[in-house]
């Protein structure tokens, strides 16, 4: 069996048990480079269609990544070739990246995250985990995700808010804070391409903060550098593109905070995505499993936590400790005065050669025995925890 591989999936050594490996760039994969393969593995930067494919030999394609957009899943289909993706594998670094950001503007602006409104857009596995951090703090919480309110159901939060599912203009005109964790999708149910354009860019409350650690092309980037250049109050965080991999300096120039694409970059949810596509392509192929994906043990084992930290400090520390995104910040912004090729190539780069970020769950909790309040907190972030007397 040959199997072809994205050079940016960890771990993906256990796929050679089963057959030829052959790793290559995942951005610039061509038909000839797969046209003998009988299994693709890719990322999100591999767009997976019938250009790529028709043809080939291949007849299983894994993402180890949470999104499908990259994927012509109609195309495969007809095609008969089996698809599998990984959800949820990263969504736990992508909430990490969200609390840390979020934790970077409460230092900037002076200001107290339970005091603000906080609205989540997209409820999937990235908004959920989010939700249930957010409620086991006690913070004001506002949920839109049009096709879940549809079912009147929201898997995974442990109770929704009381007003339950709101529009999404109700979310930009009473939200401090906007997070957009939806797919990218152009027709549909919830058409989500530049679900935030102009006229819905104009409605964010005044001083209020919008991030975007999800697909970029859900916003107008064009719209949203025009709202900036009018209205300083507004504080920008984008991890995601929409033009990928080129950036364009002006709009980042006026954001508050920028990364290249590396919110769900975690080790861990990296191999998690590549221990779910293993397994996928074992079921399609009929194999055996031959021993999981490992897991390297954390630097930081454990930590015992006293009676007194109140659980919003912790949580401060917790970010603070596991994530500091300032770095990934001016790593990206030392590109953006290369021309526009060597740009793109920067960008491919820092994914690349992206160091080693471990999950808070890789750390177990010890914590004062009886104290609800932060073990809610370890359980909705899901860590590892036990109670100390």
């Amino acid at each position: 069996m040959r199997i072809v591989v994205d050079e940016n999936i960890p771990e993906a050594s256990v796929f050679a048990r089963h057959g030829e490996l052959t790793v290559l760039p995942g951005r610039h994969l061509t038909a000839a480079d797969v046209q003998q393969a009988d299994a693709l593995i890719v990322r999100s930067v591999t767009q997976v269609n019938a250009d790529l494919l028709r043809g080939s030999r291949v007849g299983f394609v894994g993402s180890c990544t949470i999104g499908t957009d990259h994927l012509d899943t109609a195309w495969l289909d007809a095609a008969g070739i089996v698809w599998s993706n990984a959800p949820g594998c990263n969504a736990r670094s992508v909430v990490e990246y969200v609390l840390a950001a979020l934790q970077l503007l409460a230092t900037r602006h002076q200001a107290r995250l339970e005091q603000r409104r906080f609205g989540i857009v997209g409820v999937g596995e990235v908004g959920q985990r989010l939700a249930c951090v957010l409620d086991a703090l006690g913070w004001q919480v506002m949920l839109c995700d049009p096709p879940r309110e549809a079912t009147g159901t929201a898997p995974g939060v442990a109770a929704l808010p009381e007003q339950g599912f709101v529009s999404l203009d109700e979310v930009l005109e009473q939200c401090d804070v906007i997070c957009l964790h939806t797919p990218l999708t152009s027709s549909g149910p919830w058409p989500t391409r530049h679900l935030l354009s102009a006229g819905q860019l104009q409605k964010l409350r005044p001083g209020s903060w919008l991030l975007n650690a999800g697909r970029g092309p859900v916003v107008d980037n064009k719209a949203l550098l025009q709202v900036l250049q009018q209205r300083s109050d507004l504080s920008v965080v984008l991890d995601v593109w929409e033009n990928e991999p080129w950036v364009d300096p002006q709009l980042a120039a006026r954001c508050a905070l920028v990364t290249p694409h590396i919110a769900g970059y975690s080790l861990d949810g990296k191999i998690r995505g590549t221990e779910m596509i293993y397994q996928a392509f074992c079921r399609h192929f009929e194999l055996e499993v031959k021993q999981g994906v490992q897991y390297p043990v954390p630097e930081i084992k454990a930590l015992s936590i006293s009676n007194s930290m109140p659980p919003e400090k912790l949580l401060q520390q917790l970010s603070s400790m596991f994530y500091q995104p300032l770095k990934d910040d001016a790593a990206l912004r030392a590109t953006l005065s290369l021309d526009v090729q060597a740009r793109a190539v920067a960008f491919d780069r820092l994914r690349k050669e992206y160091g080693v970020r471990r999950e808070m769950l890789a750390t177990r909790l010890c914590l004062p025995a009886g104290n609800q309040p932060l073990q809610q907190l370890a359980q909705a972030l899901g860590m590892q925890w036990q109670e100390e007397a």
